[in-house]
């Protein structure tokens, strides 16, 4: 899936199957730290799923501000960031268990805590192929966001996705097809859905980071963030092509109207006028943003029609 050579000795181990076929979600260096490793993932777990998930709060919300967060994000929208650091200040100090961390390192999938409450998060992660999405980051996010709705676990996303990853080996591997299990695993769920936009949010890629479509409910943006169909220089290539060509300085114009995109599009104003989203938030209001969401959407109960089970692409 990565495109590199694996030479024999490298088959084996419990290192190999974590980064290559995703086999392995958890790797312990002993037996003791197997078992605390254990201990703590069952700390997220209900004891079945009619129950609610163990509750480490002291019934307090806290809603502080980090004002760093502000300056977290780059003002080049192609320079990378870790989206790993906005998750470690968001939820609850040293309440971060990462699934499948060696695994499709684009998108993260992780335990946290938010006021002591137990939360699945999916984010991209732009350190990693720009975060874009690929077969093995729709498989590895789609068994996560299911694992999470059989234990009754909220999930909040942190969305910052170009696209979906593009090339002939994707294709042929059946991205669309693996893409296909976010968009069914998100709008199958039933437990709290919050999303939050942080930078770009194009496409089809978008709607399978559990886009007000797929049934979030709530959805808040950054001011940072970019909800389009596809990026300004994309897009203005395909709806302007003749007109570009035809132009006395193609370049020129060309750079004035990917300027007018950014401006007309690129930004969450639009977005929300259309009611994609709920909220532009401030970085720093992030915590106390999903801690309402939370909040006023624990006791959420969603029937659906009685039947044996979806569908999944296969």
């Amino acid at each position: 899936a990565t495109g590199e050579v694996i030479s024999a000795e490298e088959l084996g181990g419990a290192v190999a199957q974590a980064t290559y076929s995703g086999n392995v979600h958890f790797i312990a260096e002993n037996d003791i730290d197997a078992m605390q490793l254990t201990r703590k993932l069952l700390s997220y777990l209900p004891s079945n799923n009619t129950e609610t998930s163990p509750y480490f709060g002291t019934g307090e919300l806290d809603v502080s501000e980090d004002l760093e967060l502000n300056a977290i994000v780059p003002d080049d929208p192609r320079e990378p960031y870790d989206m790993m650091e906005i998750i470690k200040r968001v939820f609850d100090p040293d309440s971060i268990l990462e699934v499948q961390s060696h695994f499709a390192p684009n998108i993260i999938c992780t335990f946290a805590r938010l006021n002591g409450r137990a939360v699945g998060v999916v984010a991209n992660q732009p350190m990693q192929k720009f975060g874009s999405i690929d077969i093995d980051a729709s498989d590895k996010s789609s068994r996560f966001v299911r694992f999470c709705n059989a234990f009754n676990i909220p999930i909040i996303t942190f969305v910052d996705v170009p696209g979906f990853l593009p090339g002939v080996e994707q294709e042929f591997g059946g991205i669309i097809r693996h893409g296909a299990k976010m968009l069914f695993s998100f709008s199958a769920c039933t437990v709290p859905k919050i999303s939050i936009v942080i930078r770009k949010a194009y496409g089809g890629a978008y709607l399978a980071m559990n886009a007000r479509s797929l049934g979030a409910d709530r959805v808040a943006s950054w001011p940072t963030a970019e909800i389009a169909v596809m990026g300004p220089e994309g897009a203005i290539s395909v709806l302007f092509r003749d007109k570009i060509k035809k132009a006395e300085n193609p370049e020129e114009f060309k750079k004035e109207l990917i300027e007018k995109y950014k401006d007309s599009f690129a930004s969450p104003y639009p977005a929300a006028k259309s009611g994609l989203i709920d909220d532009v938030i401030e970085p720093s209001q992030t915590r106390q943003y999903l801690s309402i969401c939370l909040e006023s959407l624990k006791n959420k109960t969603e029937l659906r029609p009685q039947k044996k089970h979806g569908l999944i692409p296969m």
